[in-house]
């Protein structure tokens, strides 16, 4: 499935150059709803859950993923207000978990099993629901300085390179990030819309340098 990453201009460089994405760690994430999309008025509970929580971010990380390329919010939430990159990726069907939204939260249940686990780790808040987003749980094995990555491979195919429209990154950085990358992976630069509030490719080639 063709999934859509946004960064900001000095990491997304870096993240072509080192063929890699940051992995997001589950406390660190913007949302501190994250995993406690439950009710959490009984004290003990609350406990359990936080730590439970916080266990699983020491083991498990997140890859993070948006449907679409041409919502502004994202570029301007992800991308550095439209100053940074998004990276189209093709990501195997099968490590692919599509986040539910939901307007409440959900009752306390009575056996906290696995599946219960795994709908809290899939489970945001109705008014994030404009990021279409789509996640990677993965492991965290290999630390580098405090930091866990995952490689491009099959599993996680480089696609598209899309400059955003406030951007100054150069048509030749990009070039020059993507290496022996470029023939396979296509790179253009972003525009709004002139019509409605949405971001689209600028077909005017001379307007990226």
């Amino acid at each position: 499935m063709l999934l859509y990453h946004f960064i900001n201009a000095q990491y997304g460089i870096e993240a072509l150059r080192n063929r890699r994405l940051k992995i997001s760690r589950i406390m660190e994430l913007n949302d501190p709803f994250e995993f406690l999309a439950v009710d959490l008025s009984d004290q003990g509970f609350r406990k359990v859950m936080e730590k439970t929580k916080s266990k699983i971010s020491k083991t498990n990380g997140i890859l993070c993923f948006c449907k679409t390329w041409t919502h502004p919010i994202l570029w301007g939430h992800y991308a550095d207000k439209h100053k940074g990159i998004c990276l189209g990726f093709e990501v195997a069907s099968t490590l692919i978990n599509e986040i539910e939204y939901v307007p409440q939260r959900f009752n306390k249940p009575d056996v906290l099993d696995e599946a219960f686990m795994k709908k809290l780790l899939l489970t945001k808040f109705c008014h994030w629901e404009y990021e279409q987003e789509y996640r990677v749980y993965v492991g965290l094995t290999d630390e580098t300085d405090g930091l866990y990555f995952a490689d491009f491979s099959e599993n996680l195919s480089l696609k598209s390179v899309i400059v955003g429209a406030q951007s100054e990154i150069t048509r030749a950085e990009i070039s020059q990030a993507l290496g022996s990358l470029r023939e396979n992976v296509e790179a253009f630069k972003a525009r709004a819309e002139f019509k409605s509030f949405k971001v689209e490719r600028d077909e005017n080639e001379s307007m990226w340098i």
